[in-house]
């Protein structure tokens, strides 16, 4: 595996771009909310620590992954959010099922950024037991969250540098 003892999730808070103008629009899956919840929280503190506010996050829960996608697309579409962060888990079962999910889900938070021409965050753990889940989620990897919200805010920060040089 190629995080085998490695934390990902490592970053100089000092070197965080000042995001104080961006909305951030944040999707929650509510099955396997345990991850979930600690994931959202790894995002949280690193947007605390590039200077958003409460009022600068819009956070919408939803039932499962398969729901991230539709809800990002609101966010993007009423919400005036500069990027969106989708965080869910989904753990393999006995059946195709997780394939279906994971795809979709994948596949449809990649339509939603294209569509918008915004950024669209792929936090969604995809493992095959509660163990690597957790290990992803606060544990011997990190938190998958902390390094979605880093890229989310990135991201931000190119779709503004590459919008105000085209506008120039």
């Amino acid at each position: 595996m190629a995080t085998e003892g490695k934390n990902m999730s490592l970053f100089d808070r000092q070197q965080l771009p000042d995001s104080a103008h961006f909305r951030v629009g944040i999707v929650v899956s509510e099955w396997n909310e345990p991850i979930t919840s600690a994931l959202l929280n790894g995002a949280l503190d690193v947007f605390s620590s590039a200077g958003l506010t409460q009022e600068q996050l819009v956070i919408q829960r939803v039932p499962g992954a398969f729901e991230l996608p539709l809800a990002a697309n609101w966010l993007l579409e009423h919400a005036g959010i500069d990027g969106v962060l989708v965080i869910g888990s989904v753990i393999r079962g006995e059946t195709p099922h997780f394939d279906f999910v994971c795809g979709a889900c994948a596949q449809g938070v990649m339509q939603v950024g294209l569509k918008f021409g915004k950024p669209a965050i792929f936090c969604v753990l995809t493992d095959d037991n509660w163990d690597q889940a957790r290990d992803r989620s606060g544990g011997k990897h990190g938190n998958k969250g902390i390094e979605c919200a880093v890229a989310c805010l990135q991201m931000m920060h190119t779709h503004w540098a590459v919008s105000s040089s085209t506008t120039a």
